[in-house]
């Protein structure tokens, strides 16, 4: 009786890990005939799991349920499950941080010591800094999900960084976490064109709108557009530079949101970096401590740049 429940135990295990199995492939795995694959399988469904066989492959699949059954996790998986707790209780989705918490202290409850030692010790040597970025409620990140799932058109308020406040239209196609915040990545029907949207920032009108036929987006990578997007076009001072390095070389001196590395042959590259001012500009592009050349950049980055060229100069002939 214990090797038929714990033979049990691992065909559910085997059956939650992958879509779809052959009777053969869980027999090989089981060490067992696919007969008794067969009579376990019946004995899982007796007990509530829905067990489906597939047509075709003599295969079976496990559907969803009318409950939650048991997971069985690897002990890899359950570290990984109780650090992504541990991070939710204390990131930037409002609200489910008790959630979290409960979720947490259910799964550590039943984690062997082992596991629950290498848990603890994480913890413990996790230290959090800075205060993390505004907060976003479950409720708005699932229907905003869901409106991009169904391809819905969304209209909610928004509030500009300058504090404008306008009523927006549009197709979402991505929600982006990215840097602390949520970024919801769409067509604006208005203005014919992409835009982002931080969730922080907007009020969800309902219903939803019509649904549309999904677009493709910005070179086909919604990160590297919203990246490049936040990193030189939403700032008043921009630039382009060349790196004479290749962008594998530099991608790793670059901080998340500084700029956006191109690829141009293998040799050089392309940095586009915005900042509030020229002077921040100049430090931001000598930090990366290669060769460059300004390809394209106002006036007053020339002049800051000179300016600062001058002053390694001089500190140089005092020395």
């Amino acid at each position: 009786m214990v090797d038929t429940s714990a033979r049990l135990l691992r065909l559910l295990s085997l059956l939650q890990a992958r879509c779809e199995w052959s009777g053969a492939e869980l027999a090989e795995r089981l060490d067992v005939t696919t007969r008794t694959v067969r009579r376990d399988v019946e004995r899982l469904r007796d007990l509530g799991y829905p067990v489906h066989a597939t047509q075709g492959t003599a295969g079976y699949r496990l559907g969803a349920g009318a409950s939650l059954p048991p997971l069985l996790l690897e002990d890899d998986e359950a570290v990984a499950v109780a650090v992504g707790l541990r991070t939710a209780a204390g990131g930037s989705v409002a609200g489910i941080e008790e959630t979290s918490a409960r979720a947490l202290a259910k799964l550590e409850q039943v984690l062997p010591a082992r596991l629950r030692h290498r848990v603890g010790a994480l913890h413990s040597a996790t230290v959090r800094v800075g205060a993390g970025g505004p907060k976003v409620t479950p409720d708005v990140l699932v229907a905003i999900a869901d409106a991009c799932r169904r391809h819905e058109s969304l209209r909610f308020d928004y509030t500009s960084p300058r504090g404008g406040e306008t009523t927006r239209s549009v197709q979402p196609h991505s929600l982006v976490s990215f840097t602390r915040h949520w970024y919801l990545v769409a067509w604006d029907t208005d203005r014919d064109d992409w835009r982002s949207f931080r969730v922080d920032r907007l009020a969800l009108r309902t219903p939803n709108g019509p649904r549309f036929a999904p677009r493709e987006p910005p070179g086909g990578d919604v990160g590297a557009y919203l990246e490049h997007r936040l990193s030189s076009r939403a700032w008043p001072v921009r630039a382009t530079v060349t790196l004479h390095e290749p962008a594998v070389a530099v991608a790793d001196r670059l901080w998340p949101g500084m700029g956006v590395v191109e690829p141009v042959d293998s040799r050089n590259c392309l940095l586009h970096v915005g900042a509030e001012t020229a002077g921040d500009l100049v430090w931001m592009i000598t930090s990366v401590d290669v060769d460059f050349t300004l390809t394209d950049g106002p006036p007053e980055l020339v002049d800051a740049l000179n300016a600062h060229a001058d002053r390694c100069l001089r500190a140089v002939r005092r020395s």
